[in-house]
């Protein structure tokens, strides 16, 4: 399905006088508070697809739309474009990443909501990439559209037909130069090819790369030191915090989102005299920094096949399976080929290296645990050392 045949478009008013970017939402956006964050591809695919809805139903085209975020928060999003298609309603919405060195920024993210009868059925069109391999947790050949934006573009929907009868809609999203953009990234060597991923965890684009960034971090530690709290808890984002939380009885002042910056985090952690620091994450930045990487933004490292190859092989696992881990697509479907073959001890070897480099980033002696997850949180490895011996 392509959104570029406009001879069959007719644009509905109003339209936007804000350019369709994303609205930023209280605390988020802005320049007061550091660098600007931003919303991911599936906020804005859930905002798309809300007006677009709304629009079909209504016969009324969106200025604005609101959804909500998986934290609950409420959001507002300027509609880019409104134009009747094939029968269905198009609504675009400008992905703005805010400062986060984002090649989809700027992007327009589309959704045609077509009317249906049974039930709300998402589907993924033109510049939205397909699984072609294993071990992106979708199966082969459904469009790269994650579990959360999933649920966050049928709840926006769900939204929009609130008292339509009958209640349905067919929902297929689209980016118009999506099979450009995701040349610019190493999408294809995963597996996700014809376009890019509609991605995130949290609907929000937070900066990485940035001094800002790293003052959080320290604010935080000192946050967690000022209430009492000599442990701390490292997560990698939102989604390995809520994990962090269920798995830990910590006060909520313990719990320190350190991004991608582990080296950071670690020489602070050491530096303001923590007793001790877990870090817990999934096997894909756990990994780096089994590797010894102290900073795990995909842009800036890889997982290390070879390196988890050989944890295999040190685990006496057979040539065979070393060699399907060696090949393997992501970190996800290495730890998987490992597990299915009986090697769950491959996520305890991953934590036991990654604690090493973490306690040799601190500049005093700290007590290091390391919780590696599943991406539905469940513990499937852990190591622990001593700020002097391993425990």
């Amino acid at each position: 399905m392509s959104v570029e045949n406009t001879q069959k478009q007719r644009e509905l008013p109003p339209q936007s006088a804000a350019g369709g970017h994303a609205m930023p939402p209280a605390g988020e956006g802005g320049k007061t508070r550091g660098l600007r964050s931003g919303f991911t591809t599936g906020a804005c695919a859930a905002a798309a697809a809300k007006a677009a809805a709304k629009a079909l139903y209504t016969g009324e085209a969106q200025a604005t739309v609101d959804i909500g975020l998986p934290n609950r928060q409420r959001v507002a999003f300027a509609v880019a474009r409104t134009v009747e298609y094939q029968g269905g309603i198009l609504c675009g919405v400008i992905k703005d990443a805010g400062d986060d060195p984002d090649v989809t920024h700027g992007a327009e993210i589309c959704a045609i909501v077509f009317p249906s009868s049974s039930g709300i059925v998402l589907e993924g069109g033109d510049g939205v990439g397909r699984v072609t391999k294993p071990g992106l947790g979708m199966p082969l050949g459904a469009p790269d559209i994650t579990e959360v934006p999933r649920r966050m573009i049928v709840q926006a929907v769900s939204e929009a037909l609130h008292g339509v009868e009958p209640c349905g809609a067919r929902v297929v999203i689209t980016v118009p130069n999506g099979e450009e953009l995701a040349k610019k990234t190493l999408l294809e060597r995963l597996g996700v090819v014809g376009g890019i991923g509609i991605l995130g965890t949290t609907g929000i684009v937070k900066p990485y790369s940035t001094a800002a960034f790293r003052a959080s971090i320290s604010q935080a530690i000192d946050v967690a030191i000022a209430a009492g709290v000599d442990e701390v808890v490292f997560t990698t984002g939102g989604q390995s915090e809520k994990f962090a939380q269920r798995l830990l009885s910590l006060p909520e002042e313990a719990f320190v989102q350190m991004g991608d910056f582990v080296g950071f985090a670690m020489r602070e952690a050491g530096r303001k005299g923590l007793r001790k620091a877990t870090i817990v994450g999934m096997i894909g930045k756990l990994s780096k920094i089994a590797d010894g990487k102290k900073m795990t933004h995909a842009a800036g490292s890889e997982v290390n096949m070879a390196m988890l190859a050989d944890m295999l092989r040190e685990l006496g696992a057979p040539a065979a399976v070393i060699e399907q881990v060696a090949h393997a697509n992501t970190g996800r479907h290495a730890l998987e080929i490992a597990i299915a073959h009986g090697f769950s001890r491959l996520a305890d070897l991953v934590c036991q290296r990654a604690a090493h480099h973490c306690r040799s980033y601190a500049p005093r002696p700290i007590d290091i645990a390391v919780i590696l997850t599943d991406f539905e949180g469940r513990p499937l490895g852990r190591s622990e050392l001593g700020g002097h011996h391993v425990q």
